[in-house]
């Protein structure tokens, strides 16, 4: 695709179409509202199902020009990226099997590629989707969302200073109860293709929320996995995925850590956590509570850090949206995603370097998330090895 300079010099929306999130897609729906918070955005074509007649309905719902809705992805590929006023990029919310042949599609047409998690569900898929990445001039980003929450880039920005020393032990958790029981008997397409190995890969709870945490952990700290045992267990009666995974963390540096990530534990929503303890200090920050963070330093009691507020730096506050005090969170994080990709797609098609303070997770961490799920089913399999990635 042609740089279209006049597209970036007046300032005009970006124009993004989207591949999956039709009708009763949970995922496809919060994509688009943090594609709109910021008016970069305008989404303008879609292929929002597999089932021709339902795409059409989608993009129906949604008040798109029904020449722009498509059956197949390939086609809209093919010939967005022969209209002069063609997207600029495409985000995709469908399950993981179809992440890596939807992505290539778009990215050898030089389309800018905005991916839903995990990046794809085997690290065969994830390695080929990268080689595609690399020959082609479009970005690709991967919405890890809670890398965009204030409070997250406080915490990175108190680690990368030295605050809490040299990192020792963290602990990550990701932890719900929607799966306790056997829903995807029941109909409901979101737990249908999340415990279904064709359409999610070899991870159940460790794909689907495991590499949340996993991501998480090393975009805050900056450590590398080394190796992992992982226990990875299917507590629900003819579930074919696990549900239920613990997975102790060697990092490159000696550090080390435990990762659970969870979805039979009643009482947990989406308990989200992480510890990181270094040799002069500690945070610890709370999904469910995310405009709070606790630091500790060696020795002393603890303080209570909030976005906005006294302590909280400049990271925070690049991406904090509202005033203090008001909640922030889910959305908000995946809004900075999408305002991020904004600021790297604008400079990419202007032929400028990306900003140096533009941040989001890349082709690099879906590989590496692909990776750490492979471990952990590696591992499980030889009743909780220690294995390399």
């Amino acid at each position: 695709m042609a740089i279209d300079a006049a597209h970036v010099a007046r300032g005009a929306k970006l124009r993004l179409g989207m591949v999956g999130g039709g009708r009763d897609a949970f995922i496809g729906a919060v994509h688009r509202i943090a594609a709109r918070i910021d008016g970069e955005y305008e989404l303008v074509a879609g292929c929002f199902s597999s089932t021709p007649e339902k795409s059409a309905a989608s993009g129906a719902d949604l008040g798109l020009n029904p020449a722009r809705v498509y059956s197949s992805y390939a086609e809209m590929a093919q010939r967005e990226a022969r209209r002069k006023d063609g997207i600029n990029a495409v985000s995709i919310v469908t399950p993981n099997h179809l992440h890596a042949p939807v992505a290539k599609e778009f990215l050898k047409r030089g389309i800018h590629v905005i991916c839903d998690k995990p990046l794809t569900g085997t690290l065969a898929d994830a390695k080929s989707l990268a080689k595609a990445a690399e020959k082609s001039d479009a970005l690709f980003i991967l919405t890890h969302n809670y890398t965009g929450y204030p409070m997250i880039r406080q915490a990175q920005e108190m680690v990368a200073s030295g605050e809490l020393g040299e990192i020792r032990v963290l602990h990550v958790q990701y932890v719900q109860d929607w799966l306790s029981t056997p829903l995807e008997q029941t109909g409901s397409k979101q737990a249908e293709w999340r415990t279904d190995p064709a359409r999610s890969g070899g991870g159940g709870a460790v794909g689907d929320i495991g590499t949340h945490a996993q991501n998480l952990a090393s975009f805050v700290t900056g450590l590398e996995t080394e190796a992992l045992a992982a226990d990875l267990h299917r507590f629900v009666p003819g579930r074919q995925l696990d549900d239920n995974g613990h997975v102790l963390l060697r990092y490159k540096g000696g550090a080390r850590g435990m990762l659970w990530c969870s979805q039979v534990s009643p009482g947990n929503e989406n308990a989200l956590r992480l510890q990181v303890y270094g040799d002069k200090g500690g945070i610890e920050w709370d999904q469910e509570n995310p405009n709070l963070l606790w630091f500790t330093k060696l020795g002393q009691p603890k303080q209570l850090i909030t976005r906005g507020g006294a302590g909280s730096g400049a990271a925070a506050a690049r991406v904090s949206r509202i005033p203090p005090g008001h909640p922030e969170g889910y959305l908000e994080g995946f809004a900075n995603i999408y305002a991020e990709a904004a600021r790297a797609i604008r400079a990419r098609m202007a032929g400028l370097p990306l900003p140096a303070d533009v941040h989001f997770p890349t082709m690099a961490d879906g590989v590496a998330g692909v990776a750490f799920v492979d471990a952990c089913v590696r591992s499980s399999a030889k009743n909780a090895a220690w294995v390399t990635l």
